[in-house]
């Protein structure tokens, strides 16, 4: 898949959330969001990377941006993963990747010396008018949020 660059618009999406509601880029226009793509809820990693997020929820919003997650897993286990580590931002279900398609964040990648398609962990900072500020690819899950908030000064 080709990969986004700074300064283009980033691709609209309509995924339904952990509450079945739906969530439109469209609708977050004039908001600053961050949108971080995950290999899969509840995992080491991406609850890692997903309290990180949480915990650094308040400066990030003080900043002016919103955080959503998106994964390939349904509704219901996005909901039992936000209660269980009370994630207090939207989670996002794309289990077609076709939205993980549309940013580059799908493809093939080294897993435990294998070569195989699925999630590439992926994080993209857009602005008010949906343009794409920031597109980081193959992110590691420790330690990345506290990289984001440095770039955005947050």
């Amino acid at each position: 898949m080709p990969r986004l660059e700074p300064g283009q618009p980033a691709p609209d999406f309509t995924l339904t959330d952990q509450d079945e509601a739906t969530v439109s880029l469209q609708d977050l226009r004039g908001q600053k969001v961050i949108a971080f793509f995950y290999p899969a809820a509840m995992t080491p990693g991406c609850t890692t990377e997903a309290c990180d997020f949480r915990d650094s929820l308040a400066p990030l919003q003080a900043a002016g941006y919103t955080v959503i997650g998106v994964s390939r897993d349904e509704p219901a286990k996005l909901r039992q993963f936000r209660e269980r580590d009370a994630l207090t931002y939207d989670l996002l279900s794309d289990p077609d990747h076709a939205v993980h398609e549309a940013y580059g964040a799908w493809g093939e990648k080294m897993n435990y010396g294998k070569v195989v398609e699925g999630v590439i962990r992926s994080t993209f900072v857009i602005d008010e008018d949906g343009v794409l500020a920031h597109a980081l690819y193959n992110v590691k899950a420790t330690g990345h949020v506290a990289r984001v908030r440095t770039l955005l000064g947050a």
